[in-house]
């Protein structure tokens, strides 16, 4: 299926899409992230013995930071208010590791997909940061969007 490419211009320029005309609804976008570990590594968080205190705290803090910054680090977003954000870190035995999980929440003329993959995006790799010394083979992986609604595309959902 072929779509037009709303970043271009009739020229194929690159630019900054002009949401001004939309109307302003309420969006959501819950996006996801993993990060693989050692088994062991993860036993040291889950008995809250790592070197660099509260890892979890400090992972959920940098998170929300980059959300409420995306469009500082992604050369097309467009600065957006956002009305809410929950971010939930999980132990996941099965990989072993830990995964992310960001609820980004708005009103406005665009989406808030970006805000929240980058959230888990920066949540990660600040676990990394403060892992690595410990275990520096983990990996990041499968950061997803997992769900949006709002604005003219409606829900969609993996």
């Amino acid at each position: 299926m072929t779509q037009n490419l709303s970043h271009l211009n009739q020229q194929g320029e690159v630019h900054m899409v002009d949401v001004g005309d939309r109307p302003a609804t309420q969006r959501e976008a819950h996006a996801r992230g993993a990060i693989r570990m050692d088994a062991s590594t993860l036993s040291l968080i889950q008995r809250g013995e790592t070197p660099k205190g509260d890892l979890l705290a400090v992972a959920r803090v940098a998170a929300i930071q980059a959300a409420k910054r995306t469009w500082e680090l992604i050369p097309l977003c467009h600065p957006l208010p956002l009305s809410g954000m929950d971010v939930t870190i999980d132990a996941d035995a099965s990989l072993p590791g830990l995964v992310v999980h960001c609820r980004c929440r708005t009103t406005g003329q665009t989406g808030v997909e970006m805000e929240a993959m980058t959230a888990v995006s920066v949540g990660l790799l600040t676990l990394y940061d403060m892992l690595k010394a410990v275990d520096p083979a983990m990996t990041i992986e499968a950061i997803q969007l997992e769900f949006k609604e709002g604005g003219r595309n409606g829900v969609w959902e993996r």
